[in-house]
């Protein structure tokens, strides 16, 4: 139970320390293999990953962009300070640094640490309150719902950047545990990441 909570200090803390995308993606990594969990990219989990994963992450994707019609919406993603390479951005920085990094850190290694200590239940909502509380700086930060390459929830405060966050994290559990593939919440996060980025991006575009 120490070790787990250990974990998680230490899991949630990096997140803020590192910054570099090779630097978070290797941390990332690193906290799988020494969990000693799956990533679950061999049939059947692949298969269910994938084909769950994309149940979740295309209506998100639409929801996204159709939201964009909305003018608050518009006008918090006009207010974003976006990257100055959109395309690293896009490519690297958010499928790497933010994606693979948060799920092979939280859901595959926290979460594995978490559950065995706590049990499936508990340890999905201790996984789930270090992800939340991970964002804590990102929201100071950014004042949104993750950090500045996100492109999403301009000016929440704090505490709701940490209850959004902390929901997503149980959410993507779920699917990992239950389909054995971490694809599916991948797929999900890339989702709601790129789209968001995209929609800032369409936004802001010169005219």
């Amino acid at each position: 139970m120490i070790r787990a909570v250990a974990v998680a200090v230490a899991v949630a803390a990096g997140k803020s320390v590192l910054t570099r995308v090779p630097a978070l993606a290797a941390a990332a990594t690193a906290v799988l293999a020494l969990s000693g969990a799956t990533v679950g990219v061999r049939r059947p989990a692949l298969a269910a990953g994938v084909r769950q994963g994309l149940a979740v992450a295309v209506p998100i994707a639409v929801g996204v962009a159709a939201s964009t019609a909305l003018p608050p919406v518009r006008a918090g993603m006009a207010a974003r300070e976006l990257p100055a390479d959109p395309l690293r951005w896009l490519l690297l920085r958010i499928p790497l640094a933010t994606v693979w990094a948060e799920e092979a850190a939280f859901r595959a290694g926290l979460g594995s640490v978490t559950a065995a200590a706590f049990g499936p239940r508990a340890g999905r909502l201790v996984q789930a309150i270090a992800f939340g509380l991970s964002h804590i700086g990102d929201a100071r930060q950014a004042g949104g719902l993750e950090r500045s390459d996100s492109g999403n929830g301009v000016g929440e405060p704090v505490w709701a950047t940490v209850v959004a966050t902390a929901a997503a994290g149980w959410g993507f559990d779920w699917l990992y545990r239950r389909t054995g593939s971490l694809v599916a919440p991948m797929l999900v996060h890339l989702a709601i990441n790129e789209a968001g980025a995209v929609a800032a991006l369409i936004v802001q575009r010169p005219r």
